[in-house]
């Protein structure tokens, strides 16, 4: 059994930071992309930035030079930097990663983290 756990949300005025994490656990052997997805409500979920295992960040425009992506790959864990969020930003966040447990190769979701930001 392969999980991931969000955690870092929460309500910040818009100007401000948070940061989220989310962490792998179960029979993993190998984790390659990971990633965060967003969705507000009555919105389809879109891609928000991945990483792969070796650092390589990508990211939707709509964050680019406000959010920053990284890993802790000894940890399982990859965190998202939120700066200078805006309301267009809230949403409820989702980790994402695809990970190797000898047995299957599949991708995996978090239970979703709520980020909210007022004006």
């Amino acid at each position: 059994q392969v999980q991931l756990v969000e955690s870092g949300g929460g309500l910040v005025q818009a100007g401000g930071s948070l940061t989220l994490s989310c962490a792998a656990s179960g029979s993993i052997f190998r984790i390659d992309v990971m990633g965060w997805y967003r969705q507000a409500p009555g919105k389809q979920r879109d891609l928000v930035a991945t990483i792969t295992r070796g650092g390589t960040p990508n990211y939707a425009d709509s964050v680019k030079g406000r959010f920053t992506i990284s890993r802790d790959n000894a940890k399982n864990t990859v965190y998202l930097q939120m700066n200078n969020l805006a309301p267009e930003d809230t949403a409820v966040y989702y980790c994402n990663a695809r990970i190797d447990t000898l047995y299957q190769y599949n991708t995996y979701w978090g239970q979703g983290t709520q980020v909210t930001v007022s004006s």
